[in-house]
């Protein structure tokens, strides 16, 4: 933090933003790292320092927060948290809070050694990834909380999205808007963030100060990229996307009200940048938070493997990543090389280990009850099932968690097996379309992100990229033996699952009919397999899981 001039006349506010990573249900962790916010604070003369959504609990607590001990140790945490509040910064700080028998999502201000003001949650998102409507009561619509002389409103992150309760605390006599976001990322959230935004600066005619979470939650990573606006819609403040940062911003008031000044100014990572800086956000903090040593994976020498062993060692480093190869009869003197180079490029401890003899004894034990029967596509599993099977005991030897390989695509063909390349706790490209997958791996051979601890330069070779997709499980295997050709697979799909348009549509855009009328069907006929799927980072604006929610019992189909 930058210490402020002492001088600072009475007109001054200096605010610091805390965009912060707590962790969902570690209430003592939040309180340990709110506390050591403020102290920093304290010393670098902050009177106000921001914290994000329900800091307390941990963002999205999901049904924990229905429990009454997690709300009576949130409680606790606050109320231990404004006693030490006299002669600092004051706090806002959000957490689930009861008031007469009702569950809310509030953010409280702790100032002179107290609770000094409670402001609930109005508009409770209910959609997507969001379930609050089913754990949280909706509260008043809010009016303005004095500050040392200020007049702050603080609509809540969704009460952004709609001009209802940034009109009530305009009219009600409101100077700045502080509002705390638990906002995940995707691809589409920063122009819709930046249109909600200037929207209510616009009507409301107030500067505003944006303060988000940053960090992995399970399938959802928040990007932070905090920012303040101006009345005038000057950007006056950008944080960087993926980190965390606390830092002071100053705030003036002039004849024609406040305004944030000298403030810092950051980058957003934006496009396929923050694709990719998502994906190792999301994998860093599911291991860590869920207290793994490290990741074990299987390195196949094909385009999945290698840029999931990048995305692992810029999260963890080389030093936590083990990357096996597990070669059969038909893994080709090819992708035996290129998993040896991206191991080597990477840094990474790397073992082969053949699985010959373990295939050919299951499939010897097998060989009664197959007896005159055609080998296919059982016996390309048995070699699936065995890596899956020996990546796990591994895992289960030495606690490294396995990390699954399969991108969109696959999860959404059912071009995966359970029970083999399916095994494992966290996938971070299962939001990430094939054609995505290639183009993400260019880019990392040219940029990593900024806190990524794996080498510069290219990790993947290009002659990994270029060649034809195979699982190699029978000889000269290709995907496109079995799929569509990935740039027409990955239109389809994308309009079938985000969009949700129907074969007759996609057929209309000039999409041969069989061909969408086939990609339709192996969608619907692998929900099974999906809701058995490790967990992995949402990117798009639809993923499978929390946002696309089908039953896998389900005989509708079209036409």
């Amino acid at each position: 933090m930058t210490t402020p001039d002492p001088a600072t006349p009475a007109d001054t506010l200096f605010i610091a933003v805390a965009q912060l990573n707590p962790t969902v249900g570690d209430v003592a962790g939040n309180l340990d790292l709110a506390r050591r916010t403020r102290d920093s604070a304290r010393e670098a003369g902050a009177d106000l320092v921001v914290f994000p959504e329900l800091f307390i609990a941990g963002y999205p607590p999901e049904d924990l927060v229905l429990k009454p001990a997690f709300q009576e140790a949130c409680r606790a945490a606050i109320e231990a948290l404004a006693a030490e509040s006299a002669g600092g910064p004051g706090l806002l700080i959000g957490a689930p809070w009861v008031d007469e028998g009702r569950l809310y999502n509030s953010v409280l201000l702790l100032d002179g050694g107290a609770i000094s003001a409670v402001r609930h949650k109005v508009d409770l998102p209910n959609y997507g990834v969001f379930d609050e409507k089913r754990v949280f009561a909706q509260g008043p619509l809010p009016g303005p909380i004095a500050f040392r002389g200020v007049r702050l409103g603080v609509p809540i992150c969704e009460d952004i999205w709609g001009a209802d309760v940034v009109e009530c605390l305009a009219e009600t006599g409101a100077e700045i808007l502080i509002v705390p976001n638990g906002s995940p990322y995707r691809r589409s959230v920063y122009a819709e963030r930046d249109n909600a935004v200037v929207a209510r600066v616009v009507e409301s005619r107030l500067p505003l100060l944006y303060v988000n979470q940053v960090g992995g939650q399970d399938e959802l990573v928040f990007d932070g990229a905090s920012f303040a606006l101006n009345a005038d819609r000057y950007l006056a403040m950008q944080f960087p996307s993926f980190m965390e940062r606390v830092r002071l911003t100053r705030w003036q008031r002039f004849e024609n009200g406040w305004r944030c000044l000298g403030a810092n100014m950051a980058d957003r990572t934006e496009g396929d940048a923050a694709d990719y800086a998502a994906c190792v956000v999301g994998l860093r903090d599911y291991v860590n938070k869920n207290r793994f040593p490290g990741v074990v994976l299987g390195l196949s020498g094909g385009i999945d493997s290698a840029l999931v062993a990048a995305m692992a060692v810029d999260a963890l480093g080389p030093e936590r990543v083990h990357c096996i190869m597990l070669p059969y009869r038909y893994t080709s003197d090819e992708s035996l090389s290129d998993a040896a180079a991206v191991a080597q490029a990477l840094g990474v401890r790397y073992d082969i280990m053949p699985i010959s003899t373990a295939v050919e004894g299951m499939e010897a034990a097998l060989a009664p009850l197959f007896e005159g029967t055609q080998r296919d596509v059982t016996e390309e599993n048995l070699q699936s099932r065995v890596r899956g099977t020996l990546l796990m005991s591994v895992s289960n030897k030495f606690g490294a968690m396995v990390v699954t390989t399969g991108n969109k695509s696959e999860m959404s063909t059912g071009y995966a097996t359970l029970y083999g390349d399916m095994n494992g706790g966290y996938n971070p490209i299962k939001d990430l379309y094939k054609s995505e997958v290639f183009r993400l791996s260019r880019l990392r051979n040219r940029w990593k992100p900024a806190e990524a601890l794996g080498p510069d330069g290219v990790v993947i070779p290009d002659r990994l990229i270029d060649k034809p997709p195979t699982a190699e499980l029978r000889e000269n295997q290709k995907d496109e033996d079995s799929l569509p050709p990935y740039a027409v697979l990955d239109a389809i799909l994308e309009r079938l699952v985000e969009g949700e348009l129907s074969v007759a549509q996609i057929v209309g855009e000039g999409y041969d009919a069989a061909t969408v009328a086939r990609v339709e069907r192996l969608l619907n006929i692998a929900e099974y397999k999906r809701r058995q799927a490790a967990p992995g980072v949402k990117v798009t604006g639809r993923n499978f899981g929390r946002d696309r929610r089908y039953p896998i019992t389900n005989r509708f189909r079209e036409g």
